[in-house]
């Protein structure tokens, strides 16, 4: 039974928590605003809402949050009363970020970052928190941006007095307003940046790609000995992309971790989709291609409870809003395709849930996002 739930508003993009203690929440961003649901088997149920003000461009959620199907005690964003703070943030399209916050026994907040001078001056493709499951996991995040510029910023250094802490004086009246800007580490890099990913066993790296069909593993924990160039362990080629980019054609590409083994690497680059295996590097050409979206892949996702499962959507309305689904296991057989409303509608962006049983998608299309099964019970 798919679930279909009316932002009032187009959303633009969605990101579904990944956190084993919140696999079923999901936040929806649309033209100003950002909603969190819960997802139960047959019902969507907001339990917050934040009114951003601006486009919704990104949304990264920390492997710290906690959801009510758990906890009385749930908490989206900060945890006042632990140094284990839960973050989600997001970018909007004036170029801004922001931390959004709200628990069982607090209303929402929002502290915003990052924004002017300090901050990108290009739009905000991607975001993510640093991997692993210490406390960096919600320490840092990482943001790119067509201004050709990975940052990482250290949020633990943001609150008054340099306690990492701080953020329970807001339980005595202060806002988030009084905290100083976090800092932030800026890495350039040679071309627009299009995805930025980390993995649950490694809090070291990011996965960076850019819009030449190149993607990076950047160690950023590193300290260059002459140039950013020395943070890059590993660097990928996307061929045809990097074909089309020395013909003056940039391509949207999006990289991603398969989250039960960090050597395998997906993404989508035009009409095709690539696969590498870094256990088995080929001069960083994929080990796998194959077809994607004659029109143009846009987003590209694997499935983090059924590893083989990935999924690709094209934001080319020809077709309508689609999702192809496809399977490592039988990687040469046609992917099973989900037809989620006619043209001219799109999907604007998807992601799988972290739920137990058949895996279930979320996707933008129009004012909905619509969740779905890709199966069913044998």
């Amino acid at each position: 039974m798919d679930i279909r739930y009316n932002h009032g508003s187009l959303i633009h993009c969605l990101r579904a928590s990944h956190s084993q203690d919140a696999p079923d929440l999901l936040a929806i961003g649309g033209e100003h605003s950002i909603a969190v649901l819960q997802i139960l088997d047959t019902t969507a149920t907001q339990i917050a809402t934040f009114n951003v003000g601006s486009r919704i461009t990104t949304i990264a959620w920390s492997s710290r949050t906690v959801s009510p199907s758990l906890s009385d005690d749930w908490s989206i964003g900060f945890t006042l009363t632990s140094l284990s703070r839960s973050r989600l943030a997001v970018a909007t399209a004036d170029f801004g970020l922001h931390l959004l916050s709200k628990s069982a026994s607090n209303s929402e907040d929002i502290f915003p970052f990052g924004g002017g001078l300090s901050g990108h001056h290009g739009k905000v493709t991607g975001i993510s928190f640093s991997g692993g499951n210490n406390q960096d996991s919600s320490r840092y995040v990482a943001t790119v941006s067509d201004d050709k510029m990975l940052m990482v910023w250290d949020l633990g250094a943001r609150a008054t007095g340099g306690s990492p802490d701080a953020d329970s004086d807001r339980a005595g009246g202060h806002s988030f307003l009084d905290r100083p800007q976090p800092t932030a580490y800026a890495i350039p890099f040679p071309h627009p940046l299009t995805s930025v990913s980390s993995h649950p066993l490694s809090s070291k790296e990011f996965l960076v790609s850019d819009n030449h069909g190149s993607i990076f593993l950047t160690d950023w924990r590193s300290e260059p000995e002459e140039d950013s160039r020395n943070l890059n362990v590993v660097e990928l080629v996307e061929p045809r992309a990097l074909s089309d980019a020395v013909s003056g054609l940039g391509s949207v590409g999006v990289a991603a971790w398969r989250a039960d083994n960090p050597d395998v690497i997906g993404a989508t680059y035009g009409s095709r989709y690539s696969i590498w295996d870094l256990s088995n590097l080929q001069g960083g050409k994929p080990n796998v291609s194959g077809p994607g979206f004659a029109q143009g892949g846009h987003q590209f996702r694997w499935c983090p409870t059924f590893s083989e499962y990935f999924a690709l959507s094209t934001k080319n309305p020809s077709k309508g809003a689609v999702i192809h689904v496809h399977n490592t296991s039988y990687i040469n057989a046609q992917p099973t395709v989900f037809t989620l409303a006619p043209r001219p509608l799109q999907v604007r962006d998807f992601d799988f849930l972290a739920t137990s049983g058949i895996p279930r998608i979320a996707a933008a299309v129009g004012n909905e996002a619509v969740i779905f099964y890709i199966g069913v019970e044998s």
